[in-house]
Parts: C-alpha cells; structure tokens; sequence
C-alpha cells in the first residue's frame, strides 16, 4: 500500500500544570507561540482565532486551522492550567514539534504528552479495533 493510499494522522495532546499566570493570560503572546508553532511542525496556516474570557475562570483560547488539520491551546490562569492539543494528517507534517515549542514558551512545571495514530490503515495504526455487528 502505497503512502498516497492512505490518511497518515498524528495527534499529539496533552496538559500542562503550574504555568505562569500571567503568560496563560496574554493573548497576543499565545496567538504568536500557535503561529511559530505551526511553521516549526510544517504545517500550513489557514486562519488564526482567538477569544479571551472572563469570569471565575477565565482564560483564553487559540486555535489555528492548518491545511493538516489543527492546533488549539486552552488556558485557565487562575489554576495556572493550560491544554495543548495538535493534530496533522500528513507524513510531511510533526505535531509533536509544534508540541514541544508550545511547551518550551508556556514552560509548565510539569506536563503529560499524549500520542494517537490517527491513520486510516492498521498499517499505521496500533490500536485496538472493535467489529460491531449489524
């Protein structure tokens, strides 16, 4: 099977504790840290949103469409809370990449990184499939 034959997905996702509060909280910074972080994993950029909420909880949200798929950074200052998630399709495209930068520019104390294969084959893919029968 050939790589034009199938869907390579990736997505690579993830949380990240104890940031700054008040680099969770500028969004001019994190709509820069998704554009970088689009060209570092070689992915193409579409359109750029952004929406700061206020509130108890507050927070902003960036998500960038990229001709692969996505990257989106949700934050909640407050809890010094923020979620990353980037999602390619595409051999040429790396979401762990832009993964990394987005971790290296929030620069949590800690943080859990999540991998799914998302392609269309068992080829490219380890997980387990369930049969429904119909």
């Amino acid at each position: 099977m050939s790589e034009d034959s199938v869907v390579v997905g990736k997505h690579v996702y993830g949380n990240l504790y104890e940031c700054d509060e008040a680099v969770l909280d500028d969004e001019e910074y994190l709509r820069k840290v998704v554009v970088e972080a689009a060209k570092v994993a070689n992915a193409t950029l579409v359109d750029l949103k952004s929406w700061k909420f206020s509130g108890e909880k507050g927070g902003v949200s960036v998500l960038a469409l990229v001709v692969e798929s996505h990257i989106a950074i949700h934050t909640w200052p407050r809890y010094r809370y923020a979620t990353v998630d980037v999602y390619t399709c595409g051999a040429r495209s790396d979401p762990e990449k832009a993964f990394n930068y987005i971790v290296e520019k929030l620069r949590p104390k800690y943080y859990t990184k999540h991998y799914v294969d998302r392609s269309s084959t068992s080829l490219h893919a380890s997980a387990q499939y369930t049969l429904l029968n119909k």
